[in-house]
């Protein structure tokens, strides 16, 4: 009877869901040991040693309360030959005079003023590319105006990736903490995206960064003639630049929290939906095999715990069942390991307490996001 009970197999029809199972379990392990854990344990080379001259540039329209607050914070970095090139699009704020005064204090402030109606690309890309153009070196760092650096020794930090090969160094850009659901939604959200495209930059196989903390060369910018292949699409100025033109030799990685970017973290559901469907919306655009990972990943993401509640209520007595129990078992403990190393990483260590249950959430909320690119556009600025 005790093996008849271990051997008892689920009914013929729920073998569909154990398989199903399986391979969305096993794929989960493929991605998190295959490549997440090239971030979790990473450690960095021997730096490169570069310490030449950087140009930052930073892209603002009507960012008045957002420079006052983070531009010095830039502007004072302990960095020995950089300049910081501020494109002022077309803003009608006080922007203009606070800039205006900085410049009177900061010999190395560059601002360039743009027209509004000059702008045929979408989104910012048209002033970034004039920032690019107008900076007096090849090295470029890039952040947005709601964002600071972590540390005085951010530039240090990420200048010091460029080599001989290296011509793109992803950063990370952290949103600030504050009390509430939402904010740990937001900052685990930043935090589980970084852990993929670390990790499988790492393994070889860039696809995206982010605008809040990117650098490259100048010379590469131009080399593939900008943003023109996407300039049609509104967002896309980082991850949509890095999928065209990062590859296993030529992009690399920087973790340190000293290296670290902060943005103010948006307050209000409504808003960081309207953020994330504008940066999701990008992702059609990536190359084909890129698109086929994700999708591949996602889909065992949003299927595996409907799958798991069905293989325990359909068998859960069955060795097959028990079988799933232990599959879950050792998917949960890769997760938590992972993420466990990753948050120390990045020293976003109070996103882990909380990471069991924003595991369970966090997919759905981003098929949500998915679902609601099929239909309407977005049109803000950035």
């Amino acid at each position: 009877m005790l093996i008849n009970w271990w051997m008892m197999p689920p009914p013929g029809w729920a073998w569909i869901g154990y398989v199903l199972f399986l391979l969305a379990s096993l794929t989960q392990l493929y991605f998190y040991w295959g490549g997440f854990r090239r971030a979790a344990f990473f450690r960095p080379p021997a730096k490169t040693g570069f310490s030449g001259p950087v140009s930052i540039v930073i892209c603002a329209r009507n960012e008045y309360h957002n420079l006052e607050t983070n531009l010095p914070f830039v502007l004072n970095q302990d960095y020995s030959t950089f300049e910081v090139v501020v494109v002022d699009d077309g803003s009608d704020d006080e922007s203009d005079i606070l800039l205006q005064k900085l410049q009177t204090e900061h010999p190395h402030l560059k601002v360039v003023r743009l027209k509004e109606n000059v702008n045929f690309f979408k989104g910012k890309k048209l002033a970034l590319s004039v920032g690019i153009k107008s900076a007096a070196h090849d090295h470029i760092l890039l952040t947005d105006a709601d964002c600071r650096p972590a540390s005085p020794h951010w530039i240090t930090r990420m200048a010091d990736n460029f080599g001989e090969q290296s011509e793109i160094i992803l950063g990370y850009g952290a949103y600030g903490k504050r009390p509430g659901l939402l904010n740990l939604l937001i900052r685990y959200d930043t935090f589980f995206i970084a852990l993929q495209y670390f990790g499988l930059a790492l393994a070889g196989k860039p696809y995206m960064g982010v605008g809040r903390n990117l650098a490259y060369h100048r010379s590469l910018f131009y080399r593939v003639r900008g943003f023109t292949s996407h300039y049609k699409v509104m967002s896309g100025d980082d991850d949509l630049f890095v999928n065209q033109v990062a590859t296993s030799r030529n992009a690399a990685v920087e973790l340190h929290p000293h290296s670290h970017t902060v943005s103010v973290p948006k307050t209000s559901f409504r808003s960081w939906f309207r953020q994330k469907r504008r940066h999701m919306g990008t992702g059609r655009y990536y190359k084909a095999a890129h698109k086929r990972r994700l999708g591949i990943f996602n889909l065992s993401q949003i299927s595996f715990y409907p799958l798991l509640v069905f293989c325990m209520v359909s068998g859960w007595e069955s060795l097959a069942g028990i079988a799933a129990a232990a599959l879950f078992l050792l998917r949960t403990f890769s997760v938590q390991l992972i993420q466990y190393r990753f948050s120390l990483k990045l020293n976003e260590r109070k996103i882990f307490p909380f990471s069991l249950l924003l595991d369970l959430i966090h997919p759905f909320l981003n098929f949500i996001f998915v679902f609601s690119n099929l239909s309407g556009t977005t049109r803000s600025w950035k």
